[in-house]
C-alpha cells in the first residue's frame, strides 16, 4: 500500500506526516519513507540537505519525492545572511562563526581533483544577491576595483571567448577564514545588501543518500539550487547537488536546477574505487588511475543488475561552472533526454578536463536525446568506453564547442543532430556512425595511439580487451556539411588518407613488417557515402555518391521563442531531390576492434528511420536530420518546451 507523507513550512518534525500534520524537514519524511511511498512537499523553500533516504525494491516499489501539484517548491544548500557591515565604498562584510558550518565550511575548502587545470585558487564557497552569483577574488584589495576574474580564454581551441561585460561581472567577494571565524568580504556595488536577498553556499549536496545501492528514487518537480559541489573527474567521487551515490534506477524529472559549483546531477562514481590518486600522489598519469578505477569497479559490483539505469528527463539545467550532468561508471544503461541545458562552464573562473553539458565515461549503452544544449564552453563530451551509446536529436547552439567523442572503440550513433558552434566536432574515437546530422562547424579528427582504454563484452560491463585509438573504422551518411568564412576542416576530407573497406586494411597491414606496430601505420577503413557538402565543405576523396556546391550558403540558425527551438535553413531543391539510405543493424559495417554490431542495448536491431522531430522516413532518406523540408526557406520548430518542468 503507497502511504503519503506531507511535508510543509508550516510543519513540524515531531508532526504525523499527514496532510493536517505535516512534517517540517523534507529528510525527516526522507528518514520514514519505505518503499512504494511518496514524499509530498509543500509550497516554500526548504534550507536542507536531504541524506536519510532509505531504498526503494522495483519499478513498482520506488520511494518518491515530489513538489504538491501546483505548488513550487525550492529546495537550496544556501541560507540567507542578512547582518552585513558596511566597510568601504561598496564593500560590505559579515562574520561567521564557524559552528554554522558544522563539518563542511566551503569558504575553507578548496576547489581540488584530477584533470583539474586552472583553478585561480578557488573555493567552494559562494554568494548570491538577488539569485546572482558573484565572481570570488584572492584578496580584499581585488575588491575595491573589480575587474572581471574569469578567464576569457577557452583552453580548448586557444581562442577569445565573448563575455557579456554587464555590471553584474563587477559583484565579487573574498573570504578570510580563521580558526573561529570566517569573514566574507563582498564589493555588492550601489546595492545595500540588508535590502536584498543574499545567500551564501553551506552545503556540498542537497540531494544525496548516506548510503550506496539506494536504488529506485523519484526526484520531480522541484526547483533545486545553490550546492558548494567539489570537481568531479573520473578518478574521484563523482558528486552532484543532487548525487544518486552509486545506486541505480534513480529518476530526476520536471525540476529547475541551478547555480551548482561544480556539477548539478551526478549519476557516477562512488569514492572505493578511486580518490584524486593522480594529483595526491604524482606517482602514475591519471589516466593509469583511471585504468584502475574499470577494474575495481568491474571487481566489485559495477553491472547493469547493480549500477546505474537511471533517467534524467524533462529539465532545466543551468549556470554550473562543470557539468549539467556527471557520470562515470554509474552513467551506464542510462537515458538523459529531453533537458534544457545552458550556461555550462561558461564563467570560466577555472578549467579542467572535465567540464561539458553532459560529461560522461563509461556510458555504455547510454541513450543520450532529445535535448536543447547551448551557452556551454563544451556542449556534450563522450569520454572512454562509448559503447552502445546514442547520441540522438539534440540541438547545440551558441556553444564554443558542442560534441567531443574521445577515446573509445564504440560501437556508437550519433544520428539526427544539428552543432552549429565554429568548432562542431571532436572526434578522438573509432567505431561511431554519423548519420543525417547537420555539421556546420569544424571537425578535429585525432588518434590516440599511446592511450589503450577498453571496451567491453556487448551490453556489458565487463572488458573484453583494450585497444588505441587507430582513427576511421567511422561511417559518415546522409549528413549535410556546412561551410562558414574562415572556418577550415569541415567535412569529410580529413579521412583522404583512409581505407575503405576491412578487405584493403588487412591486405596492406599484412605488406607491413612487425606485428602491432603495423596496425599503427595503417588507416582503418572509413565508410562515407551520401552526404552533401555546401558553401565550401568538402568531401571525402572516395565518396562515390554525394552533393557538393561550394557557392550555396543555407544560412543555418537556431532561434526560440516561448513555444520552442526553430531551425532555420534555406534548402536548394538539388538537395530534396538526392536521398540515402535508411540505415540499420543491417547496413552499417560492425566496428572492427569490439567486433560488435550497431544495436538496441537489448540486442535487437536498431533502425534510423525517424528524424529528429519524429516524422517516419520513407524508403530513402533525405539528407540531414528533417525528413519534411521544402525548397527555399524553411522555420522548423525541432525542441518544444511544453513538456519541461512546470512553470519553466
Amino acid at each position: 500500500m503507497t502511504n503519503l507523507l506531507h511535508v510543509s513550512k508550516n510543519g513540524s518534525d515531531s508532526g504525523l506526516g499527514t496532510e493536517t500534520s505535516p512534517f517540517l524537514t523534507i529528510d525527516k519524511a526522507a528518514s520514514l519513507a519505505l518503499p512504494g511511498d511518496t514524499v509530498v512537499v509543500h509550497e516554500g523553500v526548504y534550507r536542507e540537505a536531504i541524506t536519510h533516504i532509505n531504498t526503494g525494491l522495483s519499478e513498482s516499489r520506488r520511494i518518491t519525492f515530489k513538489a504538491a501539484e501546483h505548488e513550487h517548491v525550492t529546495i537550496k544548500g544556501s541560507e540567507v545572511i542578512d547582518n552585513w557591515e558596511h566597510v568601504e565604498q561598496n564593500i560590505w562584510k559579515v562574520e561567521i562563526n564557524n559552528s554554522y558550518f558544522k563539518a563542511f565550511n566551503p569558504f575553507a575548502t578548496k576547489l581540488f581533483g584530477d584533470w583539474l587545470v586552472v583553478d585561480n585558487h578557488k573555493t567552494l564557497g559562494q554568494v548570491y544577491i538577488n539569485g546572482q552569483a558573484l565572481f570570488e577574488v584572492n584578496d580584499f584589495d581585488a575588491l575595491k576595483n573589480p575587474e572581471p576574474v574569469y578567464e576569457t580564454l577557452d583552453h580548448w581551441t586557444n581562442k577569445q571567448v565573448a563575455f557579456d561585460y554587464t555590471e553584474e561581472s563587477t559583484y565579487v567577494w573574498c573570504a578570510d577564514v580563521e580558526e573561529d571565524t570566517t569573514t566574507v568580504y563582498a564589493n555588492f556595488q550601489n546595492y545595500n545588501p540588508n535590502n536584498e536577498v543574499i545567500e551564501i553556499n553551506v552545503r556540498e549536496h542537497v540531494i544525496r543518500p548516506i548510503k550506496t545501492h539506494t536504488n529506485y528514487i523519484t526526484i520531480q518537480n522541484f526547483e533545486i539550487a545553490h550546492a558548494a559541489t567539489q570537481w568531479s573527474p573520473p578518478t574521484a567521487n563523482q558528486t552532484g547537488m543532487i548525487d544518486t551515490h552509486w545506486s541505480k534506477n534513480w529518476i530526476v524529472e520536471h525540476c529547475f536546477i541551478h547555480d551548482s559549483m561544480c556539477s548539478a546531477v551526478a549519476i557516477g562514481k562512488e569514492i572505493s574505487t578511486g580518490d584524486n590518486f593522480n594529483t595526491y600522489r604524482y606517482d602514475k598519469p591519471g589516466y593509469q588511475y583511471q585504468i584502475e578505477t574499470v577494474f575495481k569497479a568491474v571487481n566489485s559490483d559495477w553491472n547493469k543488475e547493480t549500477i546505474g539505469s537511471h533517467i534524467v528527463r524533462n529539465n532545466v539545467i543551468h549556470d554550473c561552472g562543470q557539468n549539467a550532468v556527471v557520470g562515470h561508471l554509474g552513467s551506464a544503461f542510462s537515458y538523459v533526454y529531453n533537458n534544457h541545458i545552458y550556461n555550462i562552464g561558461n564563467r570560466r573562473e577555472f578549467f579542467g578536463h572535465e567540464i561539458a553539458g553532459i560529461k560522461l565515461h563509461a556510458a555504455i549503452d547510454t541513450h543520450v536525446y532529445n535535448n536543447y544544449v547551448h551557452h556551454c564552453s563544451l556542449g556534450m563530451w563522450f569520454d572512454w568506453q562509448t559503447q552502445g551509446t546514442r547520441i540522438s536529436k539534440n540541438i547545440f547552439a551558441d556553444n564554443t564547442r558542442d560534441l567531443f567523442v574521445e577515446v573509445s572503440s564504440g560501437p556508437y550513433i550519433v544520428d539526427n543532430n544539428i552543432l552549429t558552434a565554429d568548432y562542431a566536432l571532436d572526434n578522438h574515437a573509432q567505431g561511431g556512425a554519423y548519420i543525417n546530422n547537420i555539421i556546420h562547424g569544424e571537425i578535429v579528427h585525432r588518434l590516440m595511439l599511446d592511450r589503450a582504454t577498453p571496451y567491453h563484452v556487448p551490453h556489458s560491463t565487463l572488458v573484453a580487451g583494450f585497444a588505441p585509438v587507430y582513427g576511421g573504422d567511422d561511417r559518415f551518411y546522409n549528413n549535410i556539411f556546412v561551410g562558414k568564412d574562415n572556418i577550415k576542416n569541415i567535412g569529410t576530407h580529413l579521412f583522404n588518407e583512409y581505407t575503405t573497406s576491412l578487405e584493403e586494411y588487412k591486405d596492406l597491414v599484412y605488406k607491413v613488417e612487425g606485428d602491432h606496430e603495423a596496425f599503427h601505420k595503417i588507416k582503418q577503413p572509413v565508410f562515407i557515402n551520401h552526404n552533401a557538402y555546401l558553401n565550401h565543405a568538402e568531401h571525402f576523396n572516395r565518396e562515390e555518391s554525394f552533393i557538393e556546391d561550394d557557392t550555396f550558403d543555407p544560412q543555418i540558425s537556431i532561434s526560440e521563442d516561448e513555444e520552442g527551438v526553430y531551425l532555420n535553413i534555406t534548402i536548394p531543391d538539388q538537395l530534396l531531390d538526392f536521398k540515402g539510405d535508411i540505415h540499420s543493424t543491417y547496413t552499417l559495417p560492425k566496428v572492427r576492434l569490439v567486433d560488435a554490431d550497431f544495436e538496441d542495448p537489448d540486442g535487437k536491431a536498431v533502425t534510423l528511420d525517424t528524424d529528429l522531430i519524429n516524422d517516419i522516413r520513407n524508403d530513402h532518406a533525405i539528407l540531414g536530420p528533417i525528413q519534411n523540408l521544402q525548397p527555399g526557406k524553411n522555420k522548423i520548430l525541432v525542441w518544444k518546451k511544453s513538456s519541461l518542468c512546470p512553470g519553466k
